[in-house]
């Protein structure tokens, strides 16, 4: 039997506003969301209905209070937060696999795909890689790693692919951390370079083959 329903409750209200402001990016993760006395006055909201909210938003993992620094934003939304919890407990391997089926398609897409803009992205990703290198700079060439891998899906204009890359690319940072320890830029930017070139020709085969052969090197070196 079919259940009346129920109008929102003011702190149900209050967390959807909050959420959507995150969601269409008005508070990018990362950001220091207002404090209290802002959001109080802007929601004409008590700071007990506030701070309900909140916390049913840090439930979900899209927000995270520091003591005595304020809320900031950890994920842009609730699917977002819980993929990159679940990839962050998931054994080397298993990340692996996602992240082979994932990145072939992308590549084979993007090779199909791609725009001399976006192949201008790509090109400019893989040399601050090869400048980070250079310096011996692990932070910035993980930064640029990342966004060579971003702009690749960026490229295979697959609207719903992308969204879920992004949404799990913070939890596969830590994967990816780890696997540069064990595994040399050099040979790394080698695969960037082999799937730039694919991608440039677009062939959509060297594309694939550029991606099978790099994770599969990153499975034997992890093995």
């Amino acid at each position: 039997m079919l259940q009346k329903t129920n109008r929102l409750s003011l702190v149900e209200q209050v967390t959807a506003q909050l959420q959507e402001r995150i969601e269409t990016g008005a508070w990018a993760p990362g950001a220091r969301i207002p404090a209290e006395p802002e959001l109080m006055e802007s929601l004409g909201v008590s700071r007990n209905t506030l701070r309900e909210a909140i916390r049913a938003l840090t439930h979900t993992g899209m927000l995270r209070t520091r003591q005595g620094d304020g809320t900031y934003v950890v994920s842009s939304s609730a699917l977002a937060a819980a993929l990159q919890n679940r990839v962050r407990k998931t054994e080397w391997l298993e990340t692996l696999e996602v992240r082979r089926a994932l990145e072939r398609e992308a590549a084979i897409l993007a090779a199909r795909r791609r725009t001399e803009e976006e192949l201008d992205v790509l090109r400019d990703c893989y040399e601050q890689c090869v400048r980070a290198v250079a310096r011996q700079d692990k932070n910035t060439y993980l930064e640029w790693d990342m966004r060579f891998h971003q702009a690749v899906f960026a490229a295979s204009r697959n609207a719903l692919l992308m969204e879920l890359y992004s949404n799990i690319a913070e939890g596969l940072r830590g994967s990816i951390e780890s696997t540069m320890k064990l595994v040399s830029e050099a040979l790394i930017n080698k695969a960037h370079e082999q799937l730039l070139r694919a991608i440039e020709r677009q062939d959509e085969a060297m594309a694939e083959a550029a991606v099978l052969r790099y994770i599969q090197d990153t499975q034997i070196t992890l093995e």
